[in-house]
């Protein structure tokens, strides 16, 4: 597709989907090519939609609060398919009982997550920060 090409689902057993319907109006509307592959994706449908699409970022939402046990891996499955510079975000509640956000953070940039958003976060700043992330600016 090309460089405004990114990745969009919900990973795991979560089959929240509102927050992605939004997602991928918003981004579409601000000129994004988006592959919403829809809810109870696995680590590998993500990865095999970015190599099909040659997508450059991966925006992965969880709203039941198990993503970290669901992301596990991820950035590892990524280098072995040749895909260790897309970029990655995740959002959402992404912890039971959501402790300290800048815990949280820090996990998941642990687990290799680019930008990790809290519930809540507004679209235009999902798009400010993938804009800037893909020099697109």
């Amino acid at each position: 597709m090309g460089e405004r090409t990114v990745v969009l689902g919900v990973i795991g057993a979560d089959v929240h989907a509102v927050g992605l319907r939004i997602l991928d109006y918003v981004l579409r509307n601000a000129g994004f090519d988006v592959v919403n592959i829809g809810v109870l994706s696995s680590q590998e449908d993500f990865i095999k939609a970015a190599i099909e699409s040659g997508a450059r970022a991966i925006l992965v939402s969880s709203l039941y609060g198990h993503a970290e046990l669901d992301c596990r891996g991820f950035k590892e499955k990524l280098k072995e398919a040749g895909l260790e510079n897309i970029i990655l975000y995740i959002g959402g509640n992404l912890g039971v009982g959501q402790k300290d956000w800048s815990e949280v953070e820090r996990k998941f940039k642990d687990l290799g997550f680019h930008r990790v958003y809290p519930p809540k976060t507004s679209p235009e700043e999902v798009i400010r920060d993938l804009k800037k992330d893909l020099e697109l600016e």
